[in-house]
């Protein structure tokens, strides 16, 4: 991303979000009540945007990819109920961008550590001032470039302890890193003890899908271009296995999984197609 600039796409992935408060049919698969909030002067954007308000005829891509950013953020904190339950006490979120969960925190002994692009926190921080939202005190902000600084650095100067059960979620990241900045956080991430686990999203290659998937990651592709905020990496579910072989308890899902567990029966056309954008969460 540009040094000098938040992230659009944390921005476009924030609206995706708020539109499903707005626009989609009860239940939400994703209750958050002030995904609206936190975009402060940019809420007004979200219905002049095609395909986030319906009157606006969303296409069918549009449509999925809200279906998957909500269902990515419900998979990820319904395992982070599981990692606390379970002992963990520390909570990462990876490329935090505008996500809420800090504010909404139901577990008050959780420590929330959130690590995001030196450009793009502050920003954040900035909407949360101009639209009241506090900081609670079980938060700690962590600038970090992937790219330029190790992770493991940066969180233990913020009183991470690596000691303890820890769950990270890594949302909406791995496709603009490297691989070798891929594999280093995976590695910090599988030194952590038993307990710990991660959960991220990757975007299979594009010669592995049909021609109409393609066509639709092209044109997601150019518009993230245009931002600064290019994709880079890719795999497919074998690679990934491999890349997580030092992990356990793999889950790994696409789109027929995540349709029957948050999308089944729904009243509207809600859910996700294709195979390109996949869900995976490992435990150390």
């Amino acid at each position: 991303m540009k040094n000098a600039s938040p992230s659009l796409t944390a921005l476009r992935v924030a609206m995706r979000r708020a539109a499903h408060q707005l626009y989609d049919a009860p239940p939400l698969v994703f209750n958050d009540p002030i995904a609206i909030q936190i975009l402060g002067p940019h809420a007004v954007e979200i219905e002049r945007t095609p395909g986030r308000n319906p009157a606006n005829k969303p296409r069918p891509f549009s449509v999925s990819l809200r279906a998957f950013l909500v269902a990515r953020s419900r998979y990820a904190e319904d395992l982070l109920a599981d990692a606390f339950h379970g002992g963990a006490t520390q909570y990462v979120l990876l490329g935090a961008g505008l996500d809420t969960f800090a504010h909404r925190n139901p577990y008050p002994s959780l420590r929330v550590f959130e690590v995001d692009h030196p450009a793009t926190q502050p920003w954040k921080r900035e909407l949360l001032r101009e639209t009241g939202l506090k900081a609670p005190p079980n938060l700690t902000y962590v600038p970090v470039d992937f790219e330029q600084q190790l992770l493991a650095d940066e969180l233990h100067a913020a009183g991470f302890n690596a000691a303890t059960p820890t769950f990270f979620a890594w949302l909406g990241v791995v496709p603009y890193l490297s691989l070798k900045a891929f594999r280093e956080t995976l590695n910090f991430i599988a030194a952590h003890p038993r307990g710990s686990g991660v959960v991220f999203d990757y975007g299979q290659p594009r010669a592995v899908l049909p021609l109409h998937e393609q066509q639709a990651r092209d044109s997601l592709t150019a518009r993230v271009h245009v931002t600064g905020e290019s994709f880079k990496l890719f795999f497919t579910p074998p690679q990934i296995a491999a890349e997580l072989a030092a992990f356990r308890t793999l889950e790994d899902i696409g789109s027929p999984e995540i349709n029957a567990r948050f999308f089944a029966n729904r009243t509207d056309s809600l859910q996700m197609i294709g195979s390109a954008g996949r869900i995976v969460s490992a435990w150390v």
